[in-house]
């Protein structure tokens, strides 16, 4: 397959779509085509009869309307993440697809932070301050394991939130206010914070139009067709870490990455045990650790804690496989969670027919295409890329600072200060021998002389002040200027526009 080399747009309103629109829909419609006829087997099953159960278990048993979606973890994602909901959207009209997001809550908690820039002064423009408030008052939101872990938010946390916002200064109207009164309602509905926080941003999707599913993906992670693709990978540890490990060492020779543990670490193998790409939950205990098979000779064994074991045969039927496996999890409350490619492996191959990442998405599915065609020896299906960029409503009216410009027209400036005798110089330096002391003295002579015109010079003292209001002006537009704020910072019609924009593109 052939990627584009993504870039985040840097203009506000700016957004980006791969492939080009009409061929994401031509592409979503041979993939449908494609992975529904599949025969190629996972855990002894073919790949269309998973897909066919796995989607059944989400509720969409129409196994001929195409099924899209994105996925995120449960975070207050900014609006370059939320335009992969957009782009669902106008896609699903053309194609009469289904349009589901996929709310990541078995991943480690981030990006919690609620913050919004407010004016300062009594004015309608001018210097900005920074609010920032955690999303919930769980004290274990620095520390629990994964999302589903935490508490949603008190009351009397969102009210004090909501009363910070409202004596906030804007220009327009951020749509915050309508996301804490969701986040409010839902929180007493919903004491769980992944739970309201998916619920709440998809009601603010939903009042701009957006009609896709929402769906926390933890439930997923109990159905059979999954455990028979977690059982398939677990009962061959070893050939599987061994393509993965491979896919990685591509992937970071075609990039040129030196370093081991990106995009993430490869898979690691002993005599006596071999990791595999799954968290071991404990759900008794609300801890996890990297799951690994152990293996005694041809003897494979996931382990649980307490020692119980459960051996592994990848001989045996998948769906006899999956029931036994989910008993052993569930005898020992214990669950299987997939990491970061081992998650988008199993949606992309065994529930949509189009996958919509952002950049970082795309880049890292590039190595599962390879695991796709490696392991499993099918032809990866095609995915798509969007994000978009911006900036809070108040960077609009204001050039942004060039520190970098400034820094150079510094560097110009000292090495004028010598006028034509620096030329001089630096012909004498050329016209000595290379590592003579002689054009070792002539180049120490040169800087010596730099430095001495620099000295209480006016113009490069004026530079100096210009550097110093530069860099302090640029601290300031980093709240203005960054474009991983909320979404729901911004007002209504910035994002009915943006929506408009894509539905636009896929007419």
């Amino acid at each position: 397959m052939a990627y584009a080399d993504w870039k985040a747009p840097v203009e506000d309103g700016q957004y980006l779509i791969w492939p080009e629109p009409r061929e994401l829909l031509e592409q979503t419609r041979a993939n449908h085509r494609a992975l529904s006829a599949c025969e190629a087997r996972v855990g002894n099953i073919p790949v269309g009869a998973l897909r066919r159960r796995q989607r059944e278990f989400l509720g969409h048993r129409d196994h001929h309307q195409p099924l899209i979606a994105s996925g995120h973890q449960t975070e207050l994602y900014h609006t370059g993440v939320w335009v992969k909901d957009v782009l669902l959207e106008a896609m699903a009209r053309p194609l009469g697809a289904a349009a589901y997001h996929f709310a990541v809550d078995t991943d480690q908690p981030k990006h919690l932070q609620l913050r919004w820039p407010t004016l300062q002064g009594g004015g309608t423009d001018g210097a900005h301050t920074v609010c920032t408030f955690p999303i919930t008052d769980d004290p274990e939101i620095q520390t629990a394991e994964w999302a589903a872990l935490l508490d949603a938010p008190t009351p009397a946390h969102i009210q004090t939130t909501a009363d910070a916002l409202s004596r906030s200064r804007f220009n327009f109207q951020p749509l915050l206010g309508d996301f804490l009164l969701s986040l409010r309602r839902l929180s007493i509905e919903t004491p769980n914070l992944a739970s309201a926080l998916t619920n709440a941003s998809h009601e603010l999707s939903w009042t701009l139009g957006l009609r896709h599913h929402a769906l926390l993906c933890s439930p997923m992670w109990i159905s059979e067709p999954y455990l028979a693709f977690v059982h398939h990978i677990l009962s061959q540890p070893l050939q599987f870490a061994s393509d993965y490990n491979q896919a990685l060492a591509d992937y970071r020779r075609e990039q040129k990455l030196r370093s081991p543990s990106r995009p993430m670490p490869d898979l690691h193998v002993t005599p006596t045990s071999c990791e595999v790409p799954f968290w071991l939950d404990n759900l008794a205990t609300n801890s996890r650790e990297r799951a690994t098979v152990w293996r005694e000779g041809d003897y494979l064994a996931l382990v649980a804690p307490g020692g119980d074991e459960f051996a592994l045969d990848s001989k045996l039927d998948g769906w006899e496989a999956a029931a036994k496996l989910g008993a052993f999890l569930r005898r020992n409350n214990l669950r299987l969670s997939p990491r970061a490619l081992t998650l988008t492996l199993f949606l992309r191959l065994l529930v949509v027919d189009n996958f919509m990442h952002g950049i970082g998405g795309g880049r890292y599915d590039q190595v599962t295409d390879r695991m796709m065609q490696s392991h499993f020896k099918i032809k990866a299906p095609h995915f798509g890329v969007t994000t978009a960029t911006l900036y809070f409503p108040d960077a609009l009216t204001q050039s942004r600072a060039c520190l970098p410009c400034v820094v150079g027209g510094g560097h110009r400036l000292r090495h004028r200060l010598l006028g034509e005798r620096k030329q001089g110089l630096v012909a004498a330096i050329d016209s000595a021998p290379r590592n003579s002391l002689e054009r070792r003295q002539l180049f120490s002579q040169m800087h010596q002389e730099l430095t001495q015109a620099a000295l209480r010079n006016p113009e490069l003292e004026r530079w100096d002040q210009h550097l110093r209001e530069t860099e302090h002006r640029e601290a300031e537009e980093q709240t203005l200027f960054d474009r991983e704020l909320f979404f729901a910072v911004q007002p209504r019609e910035r994002l009915e526009h943006l929506i408009d924009v894509y539905n636009h593109q896929l007419k």
